[in-house]
């Protein structure tokens, strides 16, 4: 299936608010209720559109410090990846975990109240990853840009 630019811009305004009624996003994208809801029902089929979430403060949350894991292994045979991989899945403060290319083979990006909350989390986990050879984490000081949309 290939998107046109109504496909687009309906893409477009429901990574901006997931929230709004079919009658709101077809007014905003000039396209008839139905036909638009047509449209949203076979991207979400086609699975462009994956899911709908609520996006939460984590300063409210009591976890305001953003720290980036690199993460370096003994090996890469793939029973050391599938067990580092199954046991970082589980990490309730780790919220993304990517293998990368590069000198790290992982990178993780992890939350905590504060530097002592993340020595926590190292040690209850990070310390116990198997396949680990080396860690090396940095703290973010100030987040200057976010956001969860894609370039549609």
């Amino acid at each position: 299936m290939s998107l046109d630019e109504i496909d687009r811009r309906i893409l477009r305004a429901v990574q901006r608010n997931g929230r709004m009624s079919n009658a709101e996003l077809s007014e905003d994208v000039h396209l008839s209720p139905s036909a638009c809801h047509r449209r949203v029902q076979r991207l979400e089929k086609e699975g462009y559109i994956r899911d709908y979430v609520a996006l939460l403060d984590a300063r409210k949350l009591k976890v305001p410090t953003t720290v980036f894991v690199e993460i370096t292994l003994r090996g890469q045979a793939d029973d050391i990846l599938d067990a580092f991989e199954k046991s970082v899945a589980r990490i309730p403060d780790v919220l993304e975990c990517h293998l990368m290319a590069g000198t790290a083979d992982y990178l993780l990006k992890v939350v905590a109240e504060n530097t002592e909350d993340f020595a926590r989390i190292h040690r209850q986990y990070l310390a116990r990853l198997p396949g680990v050879q080396g860690m090396q984490s940095s703290f973010a000081l100030r987040t200057v840009f976010r956001t969860t949309a894609l370039p549609v």
